[in-house]
């Protein structure tokens, strides 16, 4: 049996990536990205549609057994101002009206863990819940985190799947098991611009002018930017949409090569947290901030998978896209209950 789907905000296909890994056929796509929309095409398809998705009718979109997507997240998100009245927190119900219009058996959207978790966002969730409900949806949402799935990266996301088969056939996947560290991944590639890792960053780190200190060497913001040093033996922390210069986050090549070196960063953040002026430290070359190739695959895509644009839109895709091995798991229940 073919499962048939759209994919809308599919950006350059990581949701869709993990959901054709589940056995998914992505027959229509839709991003207004133009080096988003170049990417999928390299990656996985002509059935990306390039355009604002209000452009089309959704009527006239194939027939479907489920819709899927990622709608905007920055006016949800606790990185941006947490806007519900933003032009982009609307596109939620962009999305509710292509399942209106072609009525698949199942949806499943994803975003940021804050349009589920906070008050603020109630008014918003209640209506998307109702107006499924109405249209004879069962629909339900959870916080669901990456590293959980074979990801080497933090990232929570509320995922809603709603269905026309009942109550009972909505599954969220369980948990791996298994936790990919950072290091893990990272040590698969040669010297940034070497080999396999292309599209390094040659943002300059310097110590921020006014240090903002956290319980963590690895939180808060001892450098400038809002690229934060990575902790290589854990699943590194959420890639950031905004990556690129001073956000992309950084790592220690020493520590990523031996973990038991010396390391330079806990010793800075020691000396700033018993008030130290650290200002005038010099950043030592050994740290570094991630490459494009580096950057996915701790976002869970493939060494095969290319990304085309400029190296800003490059690191603007990868940080915007839904691991695709969380898509997969998600995409494994759905298609269970599907079958």
């Amino acid at each position: 049996m073919k499962i048939r789907a759209i994919s809308l905000f599919s950006g350059a296909g990581g949701m869709d990536l993990g959901f054709r890994r589940a056995g998914v056929e992505v027959v229509w796509a839709n991003d207004f990205n133009v080096a988003a929309c170049e990417t999928y095409k390299a990656n996985l398809g002509d059935e990306i549609h390039c355009g604002s998705l209000m452009d089309f009718d959704y009527g006239s979109l194939p027939d479907c057994d489920l819709v899927f997507g990622g709608p905007p997240c920055q006016g949800f998100s606790v990185a941006g101002k947490m806007n519900p009245d933003d032009p982009r927190s609307k596109l939620v119900f962009e999305f509710q009206k292509v399942v209106a219009a072609k009525r698949p058996r199942f949806f499943v959207m994803e975003n940021v863990a804050a349009l589920g978790r906070l008050a603020k966002f109630s008014a918003v969730r209640d209506k998307l819940m109702r107006g499924y409900r109405k249209m004879g949806y069962a629909v339900k949402f959870e916080i669901l985190d990456s590293q959980h799935y074979n990801t080497p990266q933090r990232r929570e996301r509320l995922i809603m799947i709603g269905t026309t088969c009942g109550e009972d056939s909505i599954k969220f996947p369980k948990r791996s098991g298994r936790v990919v560290a950072a290091r893990d991944v990272l040590l698969e590639f040669d010297e940034p611009g070497v080999g396999n890792n292309v599209g390094a960053c040659d943002a300059r780190i310097t110590i921020a002018k006014s240090p903002v200190l956290r319980s963590s060497p690895y939180a808060g913001m001892l450098f400038n930017g809002m690229g934060r040093p990575i902790d290589l033996s854990r699943p590194c922390q959420t890639l950031p949409a905004s990556m690129g210069g001073n956000k992309t986050p950084i790592i220690d090549t020493r520590l990523l090569r031996n973990p038991d070196a010396h390391d330079w960063l806990k010793r800075l953040h020691a000396r700033a947290s018993k008030g130290e002026d650290i200002s005038s430290v010099k950043v030592p070359s050994f740290m570094r901030r991630i490459t494009v190739r580096e950057a996915a695959a701790l976002q869970g895509f493939p060494r095969s998978f290319r990304f085309l644009g400029s190296r800003c839109d490059k690191y603007r895709q990868i940080g915007n896209s839904v691991p695709p091995p969380l898509a997969e798991a998600i995409a494994r229940e759905v298609v269970k209950a599907l079958r």
